[in-house]
């Protein structure tokens, strides 16, 4: 997945590939996060963004003889231009990701590029259309492994099937981005840098949201509810931080689940509980509450427990209730309130995650996190002396991460060729960095500070003898 983006807050022109693991460093106010809303954004919302035409003849034959056979050929090779459009939609709403005043994203221009071929989309595929409210299926879609076409049979009779052509169309193309798209544009969740607020205030939003609800039902007039809906106090947020706030107001309903990682491999839940030092539970009051694993007869509310254990409370849940393969967990800062230990745990947790098949896309200031990962590439090699150390030191082999599956970024000025002009300009940009695959990441910035410091410690005390 290639993404471009054009005046994007300080970002005037950057251009990123996702990998397995994506990195992104930099200075502060460089345009990180950004970057990481407008991503989390159009992973949002592309399947309203994107628009898939189909025929009146499809609905026509679906309608008259039961069943319709629609080749998806005809729309892998023109997916190009249907992710252009869903990208030009997405650029012209982006402000509404933000939650900001549109004249600032006037000028904002992002595009997804996809590489799609037939055997990309050589899946199975199986669904069925029905009404919410009962058990009545309207017309089933299914598309089998080898084939390039999906079938659509209706299931019950034309007289009962009261739903307008148009709702049809949306139904199948709803699909065929299924499809077609589904396994390049994984879903994704994530952990903003505000997430340790939600967790405080969970029980506060619920409130908030019920005095809402109850105030819309006692007004009479549509125009009386849309202005309560604008009123001062429920003034929007972010998409990345109404992701956040809903997901913390759900826990309950979510602590029900069970995800497909804690069902295939409970070992990555017990290293984020040694991360912790202790486990989440939601009380059937929805109190949510951490148990110490050095004493479990003590339950501590989230304004007793450490800061550490906030900022990792959704991150928790998402592991143990929601997490599955193919999916993308988005970051920003996993180093809030942790001790180096802990920054260091994470960046192993972080690789095991990727191994297992959930993609991760993390922004970060943190030198440990960042060494942590090349220590991972650095042992991932067949020397015999390499695989002594893991050993040694305790590393797993499902910790290791091969550098072909990194993307890392730093966020700053350098030169580079914009569209329509001969020379190159320093503008903010994102900028590749390098990965050894016996040295790991170079993040530079990290670097220069560091020695930096060094050079200071040095002069104070050795200045001296020199």
């Amino acid at each position: 997945m290639k993404i471009t983006v054009q005046n994007l807050g300080v970002i005037e022109y950057a251009e990123l590939e996702l990998g397995d693991l994506t990195l992104i460093c930099g200075s502060n106010n460089t345009g990180k996060t950004y970057v990481t809303y407008a991503i989390f954004g159009f992973l949002t919302v592309w399947r309203n963004a994107l628009q898939i035409n189909v025929s009146e003849e499809v609905v026509n034959q679906l309608l008259n003889i039961g069943v319709a056979n629609i080749s998806l050929l005809e729309y892998i090779a023109k997916h190009k231009s249907i992710l252009a459009q869903a990208s030009t939609a997405y650029s012209k709403d982006i402000f509404e990701t933000f939650a900001a005043n549109q004249d600032r994203f006037k000028d904002t221009q992002f595009k997804i590029e996809l590489d799609i071929d037939a055997d990309s989309v050589d899946i199975e595929y199986s669904d069925q259309i029905g009404s919410a409210d009962s058990d009545l299926r309207f017309f089933s879609l299914t598309k089998n492994k080898g084939s390039f076409d999906v079938v659509v049979t209706l299931l019950t009779d034309k007289k009962d099937l009261q739903i307008p052509k148009e709702i049809i169309k949306r139904f199948i193309g709803d699909s065929i981005k299924s499809i077609i798209l589904g396994k390049f544009l994984p879903r994704p969740f994530i952990a903003s840098a505000e997430r340790t607020g939600a967790a405080i205030f969970h029980k506060e939003l619920n409130f908030a949201r019920n005095r809402l609800l109850s105030e819309l039902h006692q007004v009479e007039k549509e125009t009386d509810r849309i202005e309560l809906l604008f009123k001062e106090g429920y003034s929007d947020y972010a998409i990345p931080i109404k992701a956040n706030v809903e997901f913390v107001r759900t826990l309950a309903s979510i602590f029900k689940r069970k995800s497909q990682l804690s069902q295939e491999n409970s070992d990555i839940l017990d290293d984020f509980s040694n991360i912790i030092g202790g486990q989440y539970t939601v009380s059937k009051n929805d109190e949510i509450y951490y148990t110490p694993n050095s004493n479990k007869k003590l339950k501590l509310s989230m304004d007793e427990s450490s800061s550490s254990v906030r900022s990792l409370l959704d991150i928790g849940f998402y592991l143990k209730h929601i997490a599955k393969k193919g999916d993308l967990l988005m970051i920003d800062e996993p180093e809030l309130n942790l001790h180096p230990e802990n920054q260091r745990r994470v960046a192993r947790l972080i690789a095991k995650l990727v191994n297992y098949g959930i993609k991760i896309f993390v922004t970060t200031h943190s030198d440990y996190i960042v060494k942590e990962l090349n220590t991972l590439i650095m042992l991932n090699s067949d020397k015999p002396h390499i695989k002594e150390i893991a050993v040694q030191e305790g590393y797993q082999l499902n910790e290791l991460l091969n550098p072909s599956k990194i993307r890392a970024y730093i966020a700053k000025e350098d030169l580079i060729q914009l569209n329509g002009k001969s020379r190159r300009t320093r503008c903010q940009t994102l900028v590749l960095a390098s990965i050894d695959p016996e040295l790991g990441i170079e993040i530079s910035s990290f670097d220069t500070e560091i020695d930096k410091m060094n050079r200071i410690q040095e002069a104070i005390v050795y200045g001296e003898e020199l």
